[in-house]
């Protein structure tokens, strides 16, 4: 067993992989052909459940049932207004572990979810939070730095994993995510408590990855400065922060936020529906650029490893790179 087997035997196990690699859960990208070819790689594919209605999802986890071999995640987001019906579809087709992004899980979540014998992953942003969802029960946690694409926190990878990982590392499998895109990055973490890493830039540009020729080219001609993080416009819209590639889709972004402040002035909406709002406006900017390809005005959600994304390649080759990488930097 090399020392890089041994270091990601916990993770593999939890997952049932080769590779304790999950792929990062990315809205119109994580479908059917990216996540079973993770999977049967050897990694762990995440469907991304994102806005999807129950019945859609449903034929999604079908159709990758068909597909992989191997088993895959379903990622869901907490704020969706049918998280509970998302959960029952999972429970329906025996999906063996499910991710829950995006802000604490609602009462009854984690039960619901454990209720069919799945594995619960969930975000851990911040210490106090990885704590509270351990004592919650879930079984695997991912922090996340704010080097990822699409939504992020405000703390750093590499800062999050010294603070985190020695505190619970010991009690439940940790997966570190953000900026990751060599397998040397991966050995450091793995040796530093980490049960195996979670990545999704440097997973883009896979072969079997579905995203419009024009949405990779841009990914292969992107630098990390060039991913950069959306502002708040207004301090009561809780809006979650977005890493994307510069483009004049950044700058609609702002333009959105303030018409949302301005229903919300007028009360024509509540803080609810105003998040929805924001939710529905990433959708579809990201829809337009990795579906439609028009990576001008779509969203072209990218974490700052985009810089090491340099040529579109089969799946099964970037995940032998990152395991080559990383037992050369073990040894």
């Amino acid at each position: 067993m090399s020392s890089l087997q041994a270091l990601m035997a916990r993770g593999n196990a939890f997952f049932g992989s080769d590779v304790a690699i999950m792929a990062g859960a990315m809205s119109w990208i994580s479908e059917r052909h990216l996540v079973s070819a993770m999977s049967n790689a050897g990694g762990f594919g995440v469907i991304a459940g994102g806005a999807m209605p129950p019945a859609i999802l449903d034929a999604e986890i079908k159709a990758t049932q068909a597909m992989a071999t191997r088993p895959f995640g379903v990622n869901l987001i907490t704020m969706h207004p049918q998280l509970f019906e998302l959960i029952q579809v999972c429970a329906a087709n025996n999906v063996t572990h499910v991710v829950l992004a995006g802000g604490l899980p609602p009462a009854g979540a984690l039960e619901a979810i454990k209720a069919f014998g799945a594995k619960v992953i969930c975000f851990a942003p911040a210490l106090a939070l990885a704590k509270k969802l351990i004592r919650s029960g879930v079984d695997a946690l991912v922090i996340e730095g704010m080097e990822a694409g699409g939504h992020i926190g405000p703390v750093s990878t590499s800062v999050l994993a010294q603070e985190i990982l020695p505190e619970v590392a010991d009690q439940l499998p940790v997966f570190v995510a953000g900026g990751i895109g060599r397998g040397e990055m991966i050995a450091s973490y793995l040796k530093q408590g980490a049960a195996g890493v979670q990545i999704g830039t440097r997973l883009v540009c896979a072969t079997e990855c579905i995203a419009h020729p024009a949405f990779k080219k841009a990914f292969i001609r992107g630098s990390a400065r060039d991913a950069v993080a959306s502002v708040q416009i207004d301090p009561r819209l809780p809006v979650i922060p977005v890493r994307a590639l510069k483009n004049a889709g950044t700058e609609e972004f702002t333009r959105k936020q303030v018409e949302v402040a301005a229903m919300l002035d007028r009360g024509e909406v509540d803080m609810m529906a105003a998040q929805l709002e924001i939710e529905h406006f990433w959708a579809g900017a990201l829809r337009r650029a990795v579906i439609d390809g028009d990576v001008e005005n779509g969203s072209l959600m990218a974490g700052q490893s985009v810089g090491m994304v340099k040529a579109e390649e089969p799946l099964a080759e970037i995940l032998a790179t990152l395991v080559r990488e990383a037992e050369a930097a073990l040894a």
